[in-house]
Parts: structure tokens; sequence; C-alpha cells
């Protein structure tokens, strides 16, 4: 074998003879071959396969597409690239170009979601933000056109790259698709599937002019901010409720009691929180059809055994008329009177805090309003003999 054999040899073995794309990945976009400086052998052999398009760049343009098949690359099947190359009929000699694989598949599970708040107007809240992610499957429609405006102008090849992009296109038609919708904000976690379809229909169009098919879209939640969300759950409340508004003043009254007894000296002294207490422990009596603590309902008592008035209580409703053996205490807090209650409900609010022994108090019998810890029965209950406040939460 001479040297110019030889020559011949090792050029003739730079020249690329077969190309395909064997997709290990399976979430690849796009795939460029590596040509580099070799050249491709006219007569070479091209394998498409399914879910695969090949097209040929010359200088940069698009030039001949080949779908799935086995394609031998001739200037008769190369029309574009002969035209752009100034190739006369049966060109035979090897010639450069770029190719890229397209994966045409349908990509599914394409997560999105807004990293920053999305600004909406609410027709009962005002203005306020929105975060929202789902999920959306697309596939490569035109590769011509989404090589021209994605893969050529942006070099993007990988799918992150690709969906990165399209992702502030999601967000921005989101925001418009949700406007336009004017859902309001106490509704929108029920029409999921109504504004899955208006963003569609939004994004849609921008993701064909990339050469892209949005062949799904979907919300799968919208949050709301924490004080509309508290707002919407208070609305609730009452639509539940209905006309029991006294129902529903009892539950606001029950979690003003646990706020108050968590504070220092919240209900163990008199004052606006011990009254609030008393009269939560009233008004739950009255609700269950007995005293506090679940005491047994009775019969009112003959006007005659009703309590003197409570001291400094110039100017005050009568107090209520006391109950028999069973609830016969009263109470003065701050010249208002409650009650009747049972000897163990009153120990009980005592052992809770929500009573001081020197609460004035009165039971049919007595000779006057007293300091509870006056009582036969309660003077072991002196501020003395009362554990001292718990120690504060740890910070």
């Amino acid at each position: 074998m001479g040297l110019l054999d030889n020559i011949k040899q090792q050029i003739g073995s730079q020249f690329i003879e077969i190309i395909q794309w064997l997709d290990e990945s399976s979430d690849s976009l796009v795939y460029r071959f590596p040509v580099y400086n070799q050249e491709i052998k006219m007569g070479a052999q091209l394998t498409v396969r399914e879910n695969q398009v090949a097209l040929f760049i010359n200088e940069g343009k698009a030039a001949d597409i080949f779908l799935p098949g086995r394609h031998e690359l001739q200037t008769q099947n190369m029309p574009i690239l002969t035209t752009l190359r100034g190739w006369k009929y049966g060109f035979q000699s090897p010639f450069k170009a770029e190719v890229y694989f397209f994966n045409t598949k349908t990509f599914t599970d394409l997560r999105w979601g807004t990293a920053n708040p999305v600004m909406m107007r609410d027709a009962d809240f005002g203005m306020i933000r929105i975060r929202a992610f789902g999920t959306y499957a697309m596939r490569i429609e035109d590769p011509k056109l989404f090589f021209n405006t994605i893969v050529g102008t942006q070099g993007l090849t990988t799918t992150d790259e690709v969906t990165g992009q399209l992702r502030s296109v999601i967000l921005s038609k989101l925001s418009d698709a949700i406007a336009e919708a004017k859902i309001p904000a106490l509704d929108i976690a029920a029409k999921y599937d109504e504004l899955s379809a208006i963003a569609r229909e939004k994004v849609g169009p921008e993701f064909a002019s990339f050469g892209l098919d949005l062949t799904k879209f979907f919300i799968e939640n919208i949050s709301l901010p924490e004080e509309v969300e508290a707002a919407i759950d208070q609305r609730t409340k009452l639509g539940v409720l209905g006309d029991k508004m006294h129902v529903y003043t009892q539950m606001q009254a029950a979690d003003a009691i646990k706020i108050a007894a968590a504070n220092p000296g919240g209900l163990a002294g008199a004052g606006v929180g011990l009254g609030a207490g008393v009269a939560m422990g009233q008004a739950m009596g009255a609700a269950y059809g007995g005293g506090m603590m679940g005491a047994p309902a009775a019969a009112p008592p003959p006007a005659a055994m009703a309590p003197p008035p409570p001291p400094m209580a110039a100017a005050q409703a009568p107090p209520p008329p006391p109950g028999p053996a069973a609830a016969r205490w009263s109470l003065a807090i701050d010249g208002k009177t409650y009650g009747p209650y049972t000897d163990q409900a009153l120990r009980d609010m005592i052992a809770a805090g929500q009573v001081a022994p020197s609460t004035m108090a009165w039971h049919p019998g007595a000779a006057g309003w007293a300091p509870i810890q006056t009582f036969p029965g309660f003077d072991g209950t002196a501020p003395g003999l009362m554990p001292p406040p718990p120690p504060p939460p740890p910070r």
C-alpha cells in the first residue's frame, strides 16, 4: 500500500457514515449530534427513531428535516441543503452540517410554580397576593420553529433549561387568566378546573410561538394570604351556624377565656377578664340547661329568696334569683351579679383560678355579701393557701 493510499484511508476514516441518536435518558428534548470537524459522507445512513425528528442546520439556518425511518443522505432528499450549498445534481463529496435530533414525545408531569406571589384583585378583600403551583404536559410540534426561537437563538438544549424559560411565560399568563376569570377568593378553591382551562387558553398560543404544543395544564393549588384564609374561616363558621348566633358568641367567649387564662393574673382576680369568665360560665350554664361546670338545671326559686344588691352596685340591674340548694351561690364582680352556682362549681372555679377567694358572694340564708373565703367550707381558700401562679412559658 502506497503513501497516497494511507493518506486517503486516514482521511476516509474521518467521514461520518452513520448518524443516529440513542436516547438513554428519555427526558431530553434536544440532542446535537457530535460532528465537530468531521464531515458527513454523501450516502451516509441517517436513522431516525419513533418520537424523533432530525434537522440539518447549515450555517445556523434550519434546512432539511427528516421524519422517523432510515434515510440515505443524497442530494435528492436534501433539497434545501442542496440549494443553500449550490450543489450540482449527483454531488458525491463529503460535506459539513450540524445535525439536531428532537424528541417529539409528550413530556408529562412538568412542574410550574410561583417563585414570588402574584397580585390579584378581589371584590371582597381588595388587592391580595396569591401563590400557585401545578403541572403541565407539552410536546415539540414544529422542530424548525423550536430551533429558531429556543435552541438556535438562546442555545438551550436540556429539558431544565427549556422549561425554566417557559415557566416565566406560564406565570405571566396565569395572572392574566385569574384576573379575567373574576372568581372570588372565597370560591377559588372550587374553580381549579375552570381556571386551568382558562390558563391553557392563555398559555397555549405562547407555547405555539415556540413550536410547542401545550397538551395539558393543571392548577393543583392556589394559596391565599393567612389573613384572607382566617377571614374565610370566620365566614365559614357563620355559614354553618346560620341563625344560631348565641352559640357563635359563646364560642368566641370560650376562645377569649383560653387566651386570658394563659396570661399571668388573667382570670385569677377581679376585673374584666374575671367578669368575662364568670359571664361565660353563666352563658354556658344557660345554654346547656344548668349551672357552671355542668351543674343540673333547676327551676327558679321564689322571689323572696333573691340575694340583696351587690355591694357598691348602685344603679345596677336587679340580680337574678338563685337556684335551690343545688345551685345557690351568687357572685358580685364589678357591680354585677353572676350565678347561681353549686358549691362544687364554685370550688372548681376557685381551683382553676377563674374566681378569686376574695370575690364577694352570697347564698340564701346568708346575712349579706361577704368574701367567699369567709363562708364555712371555703375558709381554706384564703389567698395565702392558694398555689402561686404557674411559671412563664420558656422563651
